[in-house]
């Protein structure tokens, strides 16, 4: 089956979930009921919100495409103007769409996407991910993470020490296929980048993390990981404990390189599994 057919079929079981919400018309009674209602209409617009992100993600919307107008889409979905409203805005945020007066909605161009989004990865994460994107998200962590780790090495703290090696304990521990292993994981790179010391590198903490989790998740989708990457990680944290800035730097290089390997692997193996 198809990444679009995928997608199509994905965004028409969650929009038929999804109307099955009732949307409030008049004021509730009382504050829990307006609690409630408002917890709905969040869960509401925040499907919508990832269905849409997803097709347009997966390529079934095109850069100009226009999508439908307010009125006509709430009406298809059964939601309400406002929950639909509400969704757009979201996609807007995140530069995935451009809305205009007497124009309508329409598809931002790729560029515009924010593409470190923690949404926006989760939602190209949900299929297989483009060739050019997956290999352009590598080449950020190979250009950010090598430098980070240098960094780290010169910079970083005890209690940063202490906090990487809590996190790689955790990861034998549990590994990767479980969410205490990935969540370990995620406190690694996220602990080396705040020990960095440069707050712009401290700044893509959130979106790295994010490329980090949902690449190692889409790894293991199909079958577990074929190789243990935990002595990557040892020998980041060794170089950086010992204050070996280019031995950090090498070893994170090394790394990526074998992380991104692993992940081309497996989009290989998940294509030929869909054929």
């Amino acid at each position: 089956m198809s990444i679009k057919k995928k997608a199509a079929k994905s965004v028409s079981r969650t929009v038929a979930k999804a109307a099955l919400v009732p949307v409030p018309t008049q004021p509730q009674a009382n504050s829990k009921s307006n609690v409630r209602a408002r917890r709905r209409s969040l869960r509401l617009h925040g499907t919508i919100a990832r269905d849409l992100g997803v097709l347009i993600v997966s390529g079934r919307y095109k850069p100009g495409d226009l999508l439908n107008g307010e009125i006509a889409a709430s009406g298809r979905l059964h939601v309400s103007r406002g929950a639909y409203r509400e969704a757009v805005r979201i996609l807007a945020a995140k530069g995935l769409v451009e809305s205009r007066p007497k124009v309508g909605t329409r598809v931002s161009r790729q560029e515009r996407w924010h593409l470190l989004d923690p949404d926006v990865l989760a939602w190209i994460f949900e299929f297989e991910p483009d060739e050019t994107l997956l290999t352009s998200l590598f080449e950020l962590r190979k250009i950010v993470e090598p430098q980070a780790a240098a960094l780290a090495a010169k910079r970083r703290s005890e209690a940063d020490l202490q906090v990487m090696r809590t996190a790689l304990e955790t990861m034998a521990k549990h590994t990767l296929a479980v969410e205490a292993g990935r969540n370990a994981d995620h406190d690694f790179h996220s602990t080396l980048l705040r020990a960095s010391g440069n707050v712009f590198l401290v700044s893509l903490t959130s979106g790295v993390g994010a490329a980090i989790s949902w690449t190692t998740i889409f790894k293991q989708r199909e079958s577990p990981l074929a190789r243990d990457p935990l002595p990557d990680h040892w020998r980041v944290y060794d170089a950086v404990a010992a204050s070996d800035s280019a031995g950090a730097s090498k070893a994170m290089e090394s790394l990526v390189d074998l992380a991104f390997l692993d992940t081309k692997n497996a989009r290989k193996a998940k294509s030929k599994a869909g054929r």
